[in-house]
C-alpha cells in the first residue's frame, strides 16, 4: 500500500491492524514502515535491576582500549 492510499483509509487499515494483520506501507515503491498490532512489554521490564544476576561482563571489559 503506497502513502497515498494510507493516509486515507487509515481507520480501514488500523481495523487490519487489530484483526493482527501487519500492513506495509511503501512510498514509490519502495518499503518505508509497517504497522504491527500493539502489545505492551512486560513489566518485569520496566523494572530496574530486574537484570542483576543474570548477566556477567568478562573481566576485560573495563581495560583501556590499545
Amino acid at each position: 500500500m503506497n502513502v497515498h492510499e494510507a493516509k486515507t483509509q487509515l481507520s480501514q487499515l488500523l481495523q487490519r491492524v487489530q484483526a493482527g494483520e501487519p500492513v506495509l506501507i511503501a512510498r514509490a515503491g519502495i518499503p518505508v514502515a509497517q504497522l504491527v498490532p500493539w502489545r505492551e512489554w512486560p513489566s518485569s521490564l520496566h523494572n530496574p535491576g530486574s537484570w542483576a544476576g543474570r548477566i556477567r561482563l568478562g573481566d576485560h571489559f573495563n581495560r583501556q582500549l590499545p
